[in-house]
């Protein structure tokens, strides 16, 4: 009899959106209670909004600060390998997004970085990837174009993050406001996974009624 396969799912993402942190945390708990294999590649919400018009003034404005720590993931990729990514990404998301004062500053991603790549056991010197220099400039940026143009251009134009890909089948999202556990979480992914079994289905989205709650 042949071994069952495992669902594949892989995820891009940007270390500095909020809302692709949670549904990250979920993919984590079904990789627990489910027979999936899961991938994270890097993408980057500088590159999802070059020429984008019709950006605030503030948002316009973070885009370079969201360089340094996809920077930083992808040079840890390169020199260490793909199994670096996800405890790299959690080390940073982790610091990135801790719940603070509604007053207070984001936090610098150059700030982050040491301690993040302590965590994860990750050589110190990576750090030098950390820059907000202009995109483009920097010697990983052309593998985080590649990678972010993987991911993102089999979902379409008009979309963000999260965004994953179920078995080679594109979706943004599941955007989630909470992070489900155990059972809970593996029952999202069966409907998700369903979902992503039927060739025609395109959209389910209703609006949301409270911002990322991101006390794990």
């Amino acid at each position: 009899m042949p071994e069952n396969k495992k669902d594949l799912i892989e995820f891009w993402f940007d270390p500095a959106c909020p809302w692709c942190w949670l549904t990250s945390r979920w993919i984590l708990e079904v990789e627990k209670v489910r027979d999936v294999e899961v991938k994270f590649h890097v993408m980057s919400l500088y590159v999802l909004n070059e020429g984008r018009e019709g950006l605030s003034d503030f948002y316009r404005e973070l885009m370079p600060k969201t360089l340094p720590a996809v920077r930083v993931v992808e040079a840890a990729r390169q020199k260490l390998g793909e199994d670096v990514v996800s405890p790299l990404y959690t080390a940073l998301g982790s610091r990135i997004h801790q719940p603070r004062p509604e007053d207070a500053e984001r936090p610098d991603q150059r700030e982050l970085v040491p301690a993040a790549l302590a965590e994860a056991g990750l050589p110190a010197e990576l750090a030098e990837a950390a820059v907000e220099d202009p995109f483009g400039s920097g010697p990983y940026d052309e593998a985080i174009r590649a990678s972010h143009h993987a991911g993102m251009d089999k979902v379409g134009p008009d979309v963000g993050t999260p965004t994953i890909h179920i078995n080679g089948v594109a979706f943004f999202g599941p955007v989630i406001s909470r992070v489900p556990k155990g059972e809970e979480a593996g029952k999202l992914w069966d409907g998700a996974l369903a979902l992503s079994n039927y060739p025609y289905f395109y959209e389910l989205k209703r609006t949301r009624t409270e911002g990322p709650q991101l006390a794990l």
